[in-house]
């Protein structure tokens, strides 16, 4: 008698632990799957503008940008190296938003979509420019006469 009790007892937890060990298997087939979500392999030229010559040391940082267009955690930094190259494999598919920092050049920051296995970008950085004052002259700005005070409305 007791043999045929463990028995449905034995039955009975199989039958009630048989969905939960699906449900497990399920969970680790769909991580799995997020695993091999394609990525792409990501080269940078970081050049002056001026003479094209390659900028050494230059910060080289992307962001993930949401759908929405909010830049996400999980930033990277990467640094230029003498010839103004840098390369990054592994970056998901989707938005990127990149930004460009360097001594002595305006930063650069720019959206791009990552939908291919393979992306090369060329970046050239500006000089920063002089500001501009209100209290200078601006011989390249055409000035329009002020306006006829007892001229009569048309």
């Amino acid at each position: 008698m007791k043999a045929a009790t463990v028995l449905s007892r034995t039955k009975f937890g199989l039958r009630t632990l048989a969905p939960f060990f699906l449900t497990c298997a399920l969970l680790l087939t769909g991580t799995a799957q997020k695993d091999t979500e394609p990525t792409a392999a990501l080269d940078f030229l970081i050049i002056k503008e001026d003479n094209g010559k390659p900028i050494r040391n230059a910060a080289v940082i992307m962001h993930p940008v949401s759908p929405h267009g909010k830049q996400g955690r999980g930033d990277l930094e990467l640094k230029t190296d003498s010839d103004g190259k840098t390369r990054f494999d592994g970056v998901p598919y989707g938005k990127l938003r990149v930004q460009i920092l360097a001594s002595g050049f305006q930063t650069f920051g720019e959206d791009y979509d990552v939908t291919q296995p393979k992306l090369s970008f060329t970046i050239r950085l500006k000089r920063p420019q002089s500001q501009y004052s209100i209290y200078q002259d601006h011989p390249e700005e055409k000035k329009a006469p002020p306006p006829d005070p007892n001229a009569k409305p048309q």
